[in-house]
């Protein structure tokens, strides 16, 4: 579906590690595995000279976790994340929290110890725009059978009840309405 969504744009790539895996991969171990490739990827396009100075414009990308305030607040939610994984995340890759409608994101940071700590490692993104659409919304209208027509493109949608995803039931036998 990323790939579909995202077939026009000649910046974002689609890697589909992690869902080749075969169960559940915890958010710190996805972001293992792309900075490894970030850092593969940079040597090999390093200068072969090891003597000079990397330029400016050899630095390595940043790798940041991008989430909605409401993903944000799951991180005081007792037994969701390990602290430990919610310090590498912050520690190490930092964050870009995108504002949602009810949530506090600097109350959040405030709250958490971890966070406030790592807080200069935490971007909030605001938005011009209020933008309340996230795949929380879209998971939820798609189960109740809504339709989420100019909310995604329509390549995807056509993944989406294809693969039955997203339903009450597979029978998708409101087709009309999703579309």
């Amino acid at each position: 579906m990323a790939r579909l969504a995202l077939h026009t744009s000649d910046w974002i790539r689609v890697d589909p590690w992690e869902s080749e895996q075969a169960q559940w991969t915890e958010t710190v171990k996805v972001l293992r595995h792309h900075h490894s490739q970030l850092l593969k990827s940079s040597s090999q396009v390093e200068d072969p000279d090891p003597s000079k100075t990397p330029s400016a414009s050899a630095a390595l990308p940043e790798l940041k976790l991008l989430c909605g305030a409401d993903v944000l607040k799951t991180f005081q939610t007792p037994n969701l994340w390990k602290d430990e994984h919610i310090q590498e995340i912050v520690e190490k890759f930092g964050l870009v929290c995108v504002s949602r409608s009810g949530h506090d994101p600097k109350g959040y940071i405030l709250d958490s110890p971890i966070l406030r700590q790592f807080q200069h490692n935490i971007h909030l993104a605001r938005e011009p725009i209020q933008n309340e659409i996230s795949a929380t919304y879209i998971r939820k209208a798609l189960g109740q059978g809504q339709s989420v027509k100019y909310l995604l493109p329509d390549a995807v949608i056509t993944y989406i009840r294809d693969h039955g995803l997203y339903s009450n039931d597979s029978s998708w036998k409101g087709k009309g309405k999703i579309s």
